[in-house]
Order: structure tokens, then C-alpha cells, then sequence
């Protein structure tokens, strides 16, 4: 879907250039304004084509019109709640057993499907772009740029709160330092292991249960592959349900992990979005 933006020149931008605004006050990438300079009407500058040399004053309109460059995912009947939508974000409340991405076993049951359904339900069609991503059996909110500009900004910015159930009695909060890599080039399983890439995670102990299982608040500093699961399985308190990295639990048929919130900064208004989903009724269960 492409995305017409224009901004008036702040007095701070008198007498700059065209880049300078683009990089400066709007955090454009490299990738996207070398884009725009391929488009007739990629940047215009009072209704003229404008390169990115081009001198800027005060009170200036300057108008951005950002294509869609990407084929977008098949439409199809699955469905997944959204829970916030505007003309640069959706956000999904992603449930479990759907994977995000297709692959060759899952064409048209994933998160991509749905994304691609709900846009074309209102004539629209972009390219799918998840800022973060949840295993097929996380459950949780998912956050999508709907085109390259609010993704390129929603990047590396979205700030994350999930909710997990470990095994064992954990106490009070602490950190995960512990390095993460692939276990085989052939499998998607990973361990800790000293050659890893540097993942932190940060925990607070919520509430136990009587079986000593332990309801825990989890940030990220890294988004490792598996992180969470893979660090609570290292210190000996794997998540419930998780037949990757722990054992198989009857009160559950998945990995006890959910993204409960999210916030972030709008790429467009700027203002400040907190987003917050409850706990589903499988990993509340766990602590009745």
C-alpha cells in the first residue's frame, strides 16, 4: 500500500536541504530515500519534483509518496483479532498454533494471511512487514508496519512485555545474560553456548501456583530466536508446556509464553501507543 506524507517546514530546517529534513527530522533510512529518488513523485517540494540537494525555507510543504515495492501475502479465511489499526500500523492479538510467516507447510493459515485479508476487506493491499515475531505457539500482539517508512521507524523500537509460566519456583526478579546459538545449521533449536550472540533477559516472579510453577514478567534487552525459552530451560525452570526445550504438560498444549504489551512511538503522529492484551485462559489456567 503505498503512503502519502507531507510536513510543513519547521523554522529550524530554514535555508537546509532536502536530506537533512529527510534524514534528521524524519529518521529516513538510506534504503527508503534511495527509493524515492527512483519515483517520478517520490519527494516533492510545493508540488514540484524535488531532488534531495535541493534547499528548503520556512513554511515549505514537503511531500513524500512512499510506494509499495513488495508482493503481498495470498488472502485468505483465518482470522486473528486486531486490536489497533491506522493508516501505518496494525496490530495483531496473534493467537497460538499460528505461525507469522508462511513456509512450505503453512501457505494460507498464517499471521501474513490474515494481515493480507483484513487490508483487501477495505480495498487495500500492502506487503507484510512484522516488526517482531512470536513462534507459532506464542500467543500475543505483533506489531506491523504497513508500509516501508513506518516500519523502517518502528524497528529496534517497540518495547515489549510478556507473560511466561516456568516450571519450578522462581523468587523475587533477575537476569539472563547468557549468550545464544544454533544448535545445527539444519534445525531451528538453539542453546547457550559461548560463540552465541549476546542475548539479556530481565524477569519478575508475578505468582506461584501449588505446584511451584511460577507466573513471570519478562523484557527483553536482545530478540534472540527462542530467547526466553531457551534461557528459563538453561537455568532449569523451562516453560510449561514446552516439548522444545522442557517436557510436555497435559494442562497445556503449547509453550506457556504470551506478549501481553507493547509500546512504541507512532512513526507518523508520534504520539506514544501502549497496547496491552490480558493473559489467555490456557496459562491462567496453570495457576488456578
Amino acid at each position: 500500500m503505498s503512503r502519502n506524507l507531507k510536513y510543513v517546514i519547521e523554522k529550524e530546517f530554514d535555508d537546509k536541504r532536502v536530506m537533512e529534513y529527510l534524514r534528521g527530522k524524519l529518521r529516513f533510512s538510506s534504503r527508503l530515500i534511495k527509493l524515492l529518488k527512483k519515483q517520478p513523485d517520490g519527494i516533492m517540494l510545493n508540488s514540484f519534483h524535488a531532488r534531495t540537494i535541493d534547499p528548503i525555507c520556512c513554511g515549505d510543504v514537503l511531500e513524500i509518496n512512499i510506494p509499495d515495492d513488495e508482493t503481498p501475502a495470498l488472502v485468505s479465511d483465518v482470522n486473528a483479532p486486531v486490536v489497533y489499526a491506522d493508516d501505518d500500523v496494525i496490530v495483531f492479538n496473534k493467537p497460538a498454533f499460528m505461525p507469522v510467516h508462511p513456509t512450505r507447510n503453512h501457505q494460507g493459515d498464517t499471521l501474513a494471511n490474515v494481515y493480507a485479508s483484513y487490508l483487501a476487506e477495505r480495498g487495500l493491499s500492502a506487503a507484510f512487514r512484522p516488526i517482531n515475531r512470536l513462534d507459532r505457539d506464542t500467543t500475543g500482539l505483533v506489531v506491523c508496519g504497513i508500509n516501508q517508512y513506518s516500519a523502517s521507524r518502528l524497528t529496534g523500537n517497540v518495547e515489549k512485555v510478556y507473560y511466561a509460566v516456568a516450571c519450578g519456583r522462581l523468587d523475587g526478579s533477575g537476569t539472563i545474560d547468557a549468550p545464544i546459538a544454533r544448535c545445527n545449521e539444519r534445525f531451528i533449536t538453539r542453546e547457550v553456548a559461548e560463540h552465541g550472540d549476546r542475548a539479556v533477559t530481565h524477569w519478575e516472579a508475578v505468582q506461584h501456583n501449588a505446584d511451584c510453577a511460577t507466573l513471570l514478567r519478562i523484557t527483553l534487552e536482545t530478540g534472540r530466536t527462542h530467547q526466553i525459552r531457551v534461557h528459563f530451560s538453561h537455568i532449569g525452570h523451562a516453560l510449561v508446556g514446552d516439548t522444545m526445550y522442557g517436557v510436555a504438560d497435559k494442562r497445556i498444549t503449547r509453550q506457556a509464553l504470551h506478549c501481553a504489551s507493547v509500546r512504541f512511538i507512532h512513526p507518523v503522529s508520534e504520539r506514544e501507543i501502549i497496547i496491552e492484551t490480558e493473559i489467555p485462559d490456557d496459562m491462567n489456567g496453570l495457576m488456578g
